[in-house]
């Protein structure tokens, strides 16, 4: 892989490149990651999976440079260089330095996602599947965002969560429920279609030495923004600044409070499939506040 990742650089840089030295950054539970030190002064990141998802890297590259044309949108790692591969095990982009966020970086990261949110199209989903960490993302393009949400969100994650053995009967039934009568709890009057970055979690955005808010890791489509909200809550809130400064350059409707539950069910579902039953109480207890 070393060899191919020189040679791919070479051709980046239009000059013979040697990687000095390598600095491990750690990884989730998929990819690999590095900073790679170039002889030619350069840095960059390098992710790679020795057996990814087919597809996973060349997906995320799209994403990213989607996300990338987004007007006064957070910053988010130019895409350098990815193998011309059937399934390439590697990308290598923008190496971006962390800095410490000031007093203003929680309001700055939230009119810069609202920024992000204001790019739509006139349908939801995408003109192809991604991931949402390594399970398939269903993006098949819909007019209505309920039906968006429910058939390709919900639904599809409980499929699988079914044919795992991870749902109980009585939990699938009353997700069943859930689904069916999902208009009573998500207003979506006056929304369009936003692009999400779709995984938004604190691990996937930090400050740049200048302060300015960064994604990584994205899960793109056009889906419903406060879907990404929601996700800043599920593992550990945001400060308030952040809320109040999204919710200023685009606010929400009432009701959000609920709908949050909603939205972080499909991820509660998807962990329960990455991960297995420790997720299986956190599915239960949001789907019994809707449905009992």
């Amino acid at each position: 892989m070393k060899n191919q990742i020189r040679d791919l650089l070479a051709t980046v840089y239009k000059q013979s490149v040697d990687i000095e030295s390598t600095q491990s950054i750690g990884g989730g539970c998929i990819n690999q990651t590095q900073a790679l030190t170039l002889s030619n002064g350069e840095r960059v990141f390098l992710k790679y999976n020795d057996r990814p998802p087919d597809g996973m890297f060349e997906k995320e590259a799209r994403g990213l440079k989607l996300m990338r044309e987004a007007k006064n949108g957070p910053r988010i790692p130019k895409v350098v260089a990815l193998p011309d591969d059937s399934n390439p095990q590697f990308l290598v982009l923008e190496f971006i330095e962390t800095g410490t966020p000031d007093h203003g970086y929680y309001e700055r990261f939230g009119r810069a996602l609202a920024a992000l949110h204001r790019t739509t199209q006139d349908h939801y989903g995408l003109d192809h599947d991604n991931f949402i960490g390594s399970t398939v993302q269903k993006n098949t393009p819909e007019k209505d965002g309920l039906v968006f949400f429910r058939e390709h969100r919900l639904r599809f994650q409980q499929r699988l969560a079914r044919e795992r053995g991870r749902l109980p009967v009585a939990t699938d039934k009353k997700i069943d429920r859930l689904c069916d009568h999902l208009d009573q709890w998500l207003d979506l009057s006056g929304e369009h279609t936003a692009l999400v970055h779709g995984d938004l979690w604190s691990g996937n955005t930090f400050a740049d030495h200048t302060g300015r808010p960064c994604l990584v890791d994205p899960a793109v489509h056009f889906g419903l923004r406060e879907t990404d909200l929601a996700m800043t809550e599920l593992f550990g809130r945001l400060p308030q600044s952040f809320y109040d400064a999204y919710r200023e350059a685009s606010p929400q409707n009432p009701g959000y409070e609920e709908r949050k539950q909603i939205y972080n069910l499909y991820h509660l579902l998807n962990h329960l499939n990455l991960f297995g039953g420790s997720y299986l109480a956190s599915v239960e207890s949001t789907v019994h506040h809707f449905v009992r």
